[in-house]
């Protein structure tokens, strides 16, 4: 009998990946955010494929960890929200980047 063990080569874990940003929509919404100054809350739910209520889930948590900042007006009479990531949810995002560039690049070929 073969032992599994022997076959699976033993890999980090990415424990120290940062849990808030792991989470696929999240991870999507702060991609976007990364790459602009602000962006429109209907734009990126219209980009994002999310739900109204599930994006405002998602950025509420984003919101309460520092990650973006979250700016409410009226433009003509109606509602109007901008996001922006913060700087310390850039780095956060970057230190993402770089672990899992760490984790990945130690996988066997």
């Amino acid at each position: 009998m073969i032992d599994r063990k022997e076959q699976i080569p033993e890999v980090n874990p990415p424990a120290g990946i940062d849990p808030l940003i792991r989470r696929p929509a999240r991870l999507m919404v702060i991609t976007y955010l990364y790459v602009v100054e602000s962006i429109d809350f209907v734009y990126l739910k219209r980009v994002t494929g999310l739900s109204w209520g599930n994006l405002s889930t998602h950025l509420t948590k984003l919101e309460d960890a520092g990650y973006v900042s979250i700016k409410k007006t009226f433009q003509d009479k109606k509602p109007h929200t901008m996001i922006q990531l913060t700087e310390s949810g850039r780095e956060a995002f970057r230190e993402y980047t770089d672990e899992m560039q760490q984790v990945l690049g130690n996988l066997p070929d």
